[in-house]
């Protein structure tokens, strides 16, 4: 693979703490970093692309470092050896990266990564939201996971299922050097993204791989396929049941019934905690003022709004903000 992401550079430094501090600015402070064995000097280089459901690194650097989930959004994370080897070990698993195996991360999980010597080591690593990895799995079950979904930690690339989870973050990598603007559209890079993870999760083993041999399971009816599609098409206005009912071409009490049987909750759930999540992700990403993204996000009630934050982050969106 040639060296990725070359218009999108970050640091190039030979202090070791200016990587550490841009590997937790690209990561919308989802990890912490730290060295394992000291603040070795060398040339460290990050070049990186943060989006609204990703973010993807290239990280070339003799460092020593012990990445661990942070304060930040849920997030999955790949990592992929470009040249060089690096020891990598996550619960008590061992892999050596390189380009023919990948490590996967999963939500809360600490790693440790060494790069081996002499030989210059460099890796891709990329960032997804946990929530879009449960919507993917809903997409292809039927219904949300009953708990995380948790990868087996080494990825074989070179194997064909291996090898089509590669292909398709190259293609992406790709689009986003291609410099052209179509490319660097919201909805082409998350359909892109949409593709890893649905071929993540058929190809490489996790804890609920027998919910996807047991056999195909019914898709969501046309009715909620067609309730999820506005409510993603109209999350920055103000939305009612009524609304998606009718987009929906049904029954507000069958389209609530689709909802709690499907997805576990119910429209307006569906539709709050869709908002929070995407405004938690503009806070993150963004230096916008944290009033602003709430009205931009269809919130007109700011005061409901930051217990509703609370309830399901655990903390008020002044702290999320505190932390860009």
């Amino acid at each position: 693979m040639p060296a990725p992401l070359r218009n999108f550079l970050i640091i190039k430094s030979p202090n070791p703490v200016d990587l550490l501090n841009a590997v937790t600015r690209l990561f919308g402070g989802s990890v912490a970093t730290s060295p394992l064995n000291g603040l070795c000097r060398g040339e460290h280089e990050l070049r990186g692309v943060a989006a609204r459901d990703f973010a993807v690194g290239y990280f070339a650097s003799p460092l020593d470092v012990r990445v661990s989930s942070a304060g930040g959004r849920s997030s999955y994370f790949v990592n992929i050896g470009v040249s060089g080897a690096i020891a990598a070990s996550c619960g008590g698993l061992n892999a050596t990266l390189d380009t023919a195996t990948a490590g996967v991360v999963n939500p809360g999980d600490t790693q440790e990564l060494r790069p081996a010597r002499p030989t210059p080591s460099r890796f891709l690593g990329l960032r997804i939201d946990a929530a879009l990895v449960n919507q993917e799995f809903t997409a292809l079950t039927g219904r949300p996971p009953a708990s995380t979904v948790r990868f087996d930690f080494a990825l074989d690339l070179a194997k064909p299922k291996g090898r089509a989870v590669l292909l398709l973050i190259r293609s992406l990598l790709e689009q986003l050097d291609s410099g052209d603007p179509l490319f660097q559209r919201a909805e082409l890079q998350r359909s892109q993204l949409r593709s890893i993870v649905t071929t993540l999760l058929l190809a490489q083993p996790h804890s609920h791989t027998g919910e996807l041999r047991d056999g195909p399971r019914p898709g969501h009816p046309r009715s909620l396929r067609a309730a999820l599609a506005f409510i993603e098409a109209n999350l920055t206005e103000r939305i009612a049941l009524g609304d998606i009912a009718k987009a929906a071409d049904c029954a507000p009490r069958t389209l609530s019934s689709a909802f709690r049987d499907r997805l576990g909750l119910s429209p307006m759930s569906y539709v709050r905690n869709l908002r929070l999540d995407r405004i938690r992700q503009d806070i993150l990403t963004t230096t916008d003022n944290v009033g602003t993204i709430a009205y931009r996000w269809g919130v007109s009630h700011l005061g409901r709004f930051a217990g509703d934050y609370h309830a399901r982050f655990h903390e008020l969106p002044s702290d999320t903000a505190a932390r860009r």
